[in-house]
């Protein structure tokens, strides 16, 4: 079990990107959460199998069509995660 915190930017608010990654976490397996910052980010906590994990990260730098993905920041975490994939609120 790997579990990452995630902080992406660019153009990636008011883009579905928080939609996108939910989607594709549970596609992929993943438990966690994602939301928008203030700071015109998007931040997320991912938990699951490495493989699924770094998937994960490698889609995040293209997101959806309509992001621009400048940096994805990873740093491990020992974060709890709930089981499922939510979309949190705005902090």
């Amino acid at each position: 079990m790997k579990t990452v915190h995630l902080k992406i930017t660019g153009r990636v608010q008011g883009v579905w990107y928080r939609a996108w990654t939910r989607e594709t976490a549970l596609s992929l397996g993943l438990a966690g959460w994602v939301r928008n910052r203030l700071d015109g980010s998007v931040e997320a906590v991912v938990q699951g199998d490495e493989t699924a994990v770094d998937q994960l990260i490698k889609k995040c730098w293209d997101g959806p069509t309509a992001a621009r993905v400048d940096l994805v920041e990873v740093s491990d975490t020992d974060e709890k995660v709930k089981t499922g994939f939510a979309q949190e609120k705005t902090v």
